[in-house]
């Protein structure tokens, strides 16, 4: 594509393609090495472990393009960017300011492994911008957030994250994996690094498994710096799957966040159901947040049955979705994150967070809409 601005839909068919031979989709190059020309730096070497490959480039320049950022870098995971962009910023001694509640990996990674690094964090309440100064330390680096938090499907105040990072310095880092930028763009708002699950929603057929990086130039190439000794790049056909997969990203989220909303409806009128957690409902406490800044609610919930038994039931009565970790794919996925995603955390600090054992999240697929709320209605009723 040119250099002109085109609509979102577009740039994921078309932007970062390379019609080799007259192919109309980027081939896939199966190849870890390349020939050499004249290399002025290592970087220039094209192999597959720099990040440089044909096909690792196209990929960048498509996920730059939907992301509205100057560059972006796939890699072999959700956490190997999560990770490599951190690392990328702190160094030992430094201290971060991270929403409470996240995505239990990214805790685990803070809370076990950065440490022996000599980084540390503070958890703060996303949605109090007036407390985060008192957390704040003199080796304070960056703030990091979720676009939505997972599991419990908290907003943060995102313009206040922005302002607060850019008045003191802070580089803000938000993990935008449960909008995708169908819903949000965050480098455009304000964001110095977004980053993603590419798993999830960008992929959205739940085969491959992928991260994004994405942000001013100078910024992803340190990051690539660090993912280039590190080791954790994407491999070709990956690359492909999540190449064709991006194409069809606006055309899967309509149809979900569609379902998702009659979905919570439904939940919320539900004598069995204790709370739900969905932005697009107007009584939910983010709905003011999300509708501010989102442009659609999302196709992710969560709600709340009596027990943790009463959830084990539900999931074991559900017949449309599948009981399954991840989310974000064509398929509906159901799964009580207490004993599966945030399984590693310790009972106390879960309910600290206010994940229950009654908690069931809820990735909404493309499936027909009555199919999943027929089925919700009848395993609710057996519960």
């Amino acid at each position: 594509m040119d250099g002109e601005e085109r609509g979102l839909a577009t740039m994921l068919v078309h932007a970062g393609e390379r019609p080799i031979e007259g192919a109309v989709v980027t081939p896939i190059f199966q190849s870890a090495t390349y020939l050499q020309g004249d290399a002025a730096t290592y970087g220039d070497v094209v192999y597959l472990r720099l990040n440089n490959s044909p096909q690792q480039v196209a990929l960048g320049a498509k996920l730059a393009a939907i992301e509205g950022a100057e560059a972006a870098l796939p890699l072999a995971s959700g956490m190997a960017a999560i990770s490599t962009a951190l690392l990328s910023v702190l160094s030992a001694g430094d201290h971060v300011l991270v929403q409470r509640n996240v995505y239990g990996g990214t805790a685990t990674l803070l809370a076990q492994d950065l440490p022996r690094l000599g980084i540390t964090h503070t958890a703060v309440d996303a949605a109090a911008p007036d407390t985060w100064a008192e957390a704040l330390r003199p080796n304070t680096r960056a703030i990091y957030v979720e676009s939505v938090s997972n599991p419990l499907l908290d907003v943060p105040d995102l313009p206040a994250v922005v302002r607060f990072a850019r008045e003191r310095g802070l580089v803000s880092f938000i993990d935008n994996t449960f909008q995708s930028p169908a819903g949000f763009r965050p480098v455009p708002f304000g964001f110095d690094l977004v980053l993603h699950s590419a798993t999830k929603f960008l992929n959205g057929h739940s085969d491959l498994v992928a991260g994004v990086i994405a942000g001013s130039r100078e910024r992803v190439d340190a990051a690539r710096h660090l993912a280039n000794h590190l080791g954790g790049s994407l491999d070709p056909h990956a690359c492909f799957l999540l190449d064709r997969g991006l194409k069809t990203l606006t055309l899967r989220l309509a149809r979900q966040t569609d379902t998702a909303m009659r979905i919570a409806m439904l939940l919320a009128e539900h004598p069995k159901v204790r709370r739900v957690r969905y932005p697009g409902l107007p009584a939910d406490p983010n709905h003011e947040r999300a509708r501010a800044v989102f442009d659609h609610f999302g196709a992710m919930l969560a709600f709340e049955l009596d027990s943790g038994e009463a959830a084990a039931r539900f999931l074991a009565r559900v017949t449309v979705p599948v009981h399954a970790v991840s989310l974000g794919g064509v398929e509906s996925l159901v799964v009580q994150p207490a004993r599966s995603t945030h399984l590693g955390m310790a009972p106390e600090a879960r309910a600290a967070l206010g994940i229950s054992d009654a908690l069931v999240r809820v990735s909404v697929g493309v499936e027909d809409p009555d199919d999943l709320l027929a089925d919700f209605a009848r395993a609710l009723e057996a519960v």
